[in-house]
């Protein structure tokens, strides 16, 4: 989304409003930028938990949330345990995620703009799945 500075003008007793793109709306060679990048389809990304994984957590929370009834005290001890086991999980996900990333754009300088071009997407993609939170 581009960045851009506001300001109302009045004619025949409407009030307009001109947009001017900010400076940081400007490309690098401070022409605007007609379109801005479309946003990471979130669809084509991996599942933030391996295999049956992220099934597995919705089970335990599901057995946790039935023992309340019974057991209050122990049921929200468990619960506070499992959201940092996910937590942890997501951690390290996002972490492997990262070094992947990191080893794509390494030695970026003799890499063709095409392979710029890609490594940047993948970038903007966990970008969007981080936000996406």
């Amino acid at each position: 989304m581009t960045e851009r500075h506001e300001e109302e003008r009045s004619e025949g007793g409407r009030k307009l409003a001109a947009t001017e793109p900010s400076q940081s709306a400007l490309d690098h060679r401070g022409e605007n930028r007609q379109e801005p990048l479309p946003r990471t389809d979130l669809t084509d990304v991996e599942p933030l938990f391996a295999g049956e994984e992220g099934g597995r957590f919705r089970q335990r929370w599901d057995a946790i949330q039935a023992g309340f009834v019974d057991e209050p005290r122990e049921a929200v001890e468990h619960a506070a345990k499992l959201v940092v086991e996910v937590m942890s999980s997501l951690e390290q996900t996002f972490a492997d995620e990262r070094s992947r990333l990191e080893n794509a754009g390494n030695g970026s300088d003799g890499r063709s703009t095409e392979d710029l071009r890609q490594t940047l997407r993948r970038y903007r993609a966990f970008f969007d799945r981080l936000l996406a939170i």
